[in-house]
């Protein structure tokens, strides 16, 4: 975007002008008794406790309830690779997430490289002055590797949310989905669409959550994955390993003949008629941002549930319901990491919400229903603590 067509009075930019955040005092400053507490001479008292006793550094400095969010900007939102300085935005916006719906303070970190063994060199060396890492809009299959190399060499939770958050979310609506057509996940059959970051993400998910790996099938752009494809590699012949047991060839209108559900995480578009294909009472979560695969009400001719990332429709698939609350509970735990257990105990916490209120038009709760982050937090404290990782 130009300069020229930057308008001062869009409230848009009337809003970020300046930018959304800012760090603030949480003690007092206003006396020389205040500044020589709060820094020298007294600070010096504490920072040789925590030099004797590393683990200290959680009740005092701010690591107990502070991630970083990374980027290296390759993949924003529907912008795609715009860079580390245009991601910064997002980056402050996800960081106001935190702070307003779980209590937890973030810092934006835009790193101006792409490269897998600098960005893990990087955040290795900032790790001491956070909680956790958010790792977010870092595109596939890089986001895979960094996520697990820093998983694997620091000793706090690390959380890829365009994964991991759309996963959680999914797994709670489509459960709550299930029980509102008296259906049970391991009979369900599903198709996702896209094969990145995110369809990698749901899939295992889901199939964590209860969903029988034969009965689903995953498509990328080249048409669905499975033993009959040459040349895939890494997650995707991983996918194509765990899913697709009957063997299904073709492009998504195959995928779709007869499935109970569809997710679409690609942003390609599908069909009417191949919608029309799935079986009688289905469910369509259409996920792509601004521009589901299916727009929802070409979807609800054919299906009984339909549920998209908009704000704009009924059932809206926001990380927001996830990501505060995971942080929160690992953070609370002082968990070393992020296991399956948590994001399913985060995913039913989301889906318990509403579990006695289900309708067509609400199978998960308001991204601003202020039982979601709480209900999360406590539930992923106790996974953290059932699956040996937590702390405290």
């Amino acid at each position: 975007m130009s300069p020229s067509t930057v308008d001062p009075a869009d409230p848009v930019f009337r809003l970020h002008r300046g930018g959304k955040m800012a760090v603030t005092s949480t003690v007092p400053l206003t006396s020389r008794e205040d500044l020589s507490l709060a820094y020298t001479p007294g600070v010096a008292r504490v920072c040789e406790a925590i030099a004797a006793d590393e683990s200290l550094t959680a009740d005092y400095t701010w690591v107990s309830h502070t991630v970083a969010v990374v980027t290296d900007g390759s993949a924003v939102l529907g912008l795609g690779n715009i860079g580390p300085r245009a991601a910064l935005p997002v980056m402050e916006g996800k960081a106001v997430l935190f702070k307003q719906f779980g209590g937890v303070d973030a810092v934006p970190v835009c790193l101006d490289t792409q490269d897998v063994d600098e960005i893990v060199a990087v955040v290795k060396a900032l790790a001491p002055s956070f909680g956790g890492i958010n790792l977010e809009d870092i595109s596939a299959p890089r986001c895979f590797e960094v996520e697990r190399r820093l998983d694997e060499e620091l000793d706090i939770p690390i959380f890829h949310d365009d994964q991991h958050g759309t996963a959680i979310v999914v797994l709670a609506a489509l459960r709550n989905a299930a029980t509102l057509l008296d259906r049970k996940l391991g009979d369900l059959r599903v198709a996702v669409s896209g094969a990145g970051a995110a369809g990698v993400a749901v899939t295992k998910m889901l199939v964590a959550g209860g969903v029988n790996p034969d009965q689903v099938v995953v498509c990328d752009s080249r048409g669905i994955l499975g033993r009959h494809r040459d040349g895939l590699t890494g997650t995707k012949a991983d996918l194509a390993e765990l899913t697709n047991a009957d063997g299904r060839q073709g492009d998504m209108t195959e995928a779709l003949r007869g499935a109970d559900v569809l997710i679409g995480v690609s942003g390609g578009q599908i069909p009417e008629d191949a919608v029309a294909g799935m079986a009688p009472g289905g469910i369509v979560f259409a996920l792509a941002n601004p521009t589901p695969e299916v727009h929802p009400e070409v979807a609800a001719r054919h299906v009984a549930v339909v549920a998209t990332g908009r704000s704009d429709y009924p059932n809206q698939i926001n990380n927001v319901l996830a990501f505060p609350g995971v942080f929160r509970g690992a953070l609370d735990a002082r968990a070393t990491r992020i296991t399956e257990g948590m994001k399913v105990a985060a995913a039913d916490a989301i889906a318990s919400v509403v579990a006695e209120a289900l309708t067509a038009d609400a199978i998960v709760p308001s991204p601003l229903d202020p039982r979601v982050a709480p209900a999360v937090t406590a539930a992923v404290a106790e996974a953290a603590r059932r699956d040996g990782v937590a702390r405290a």
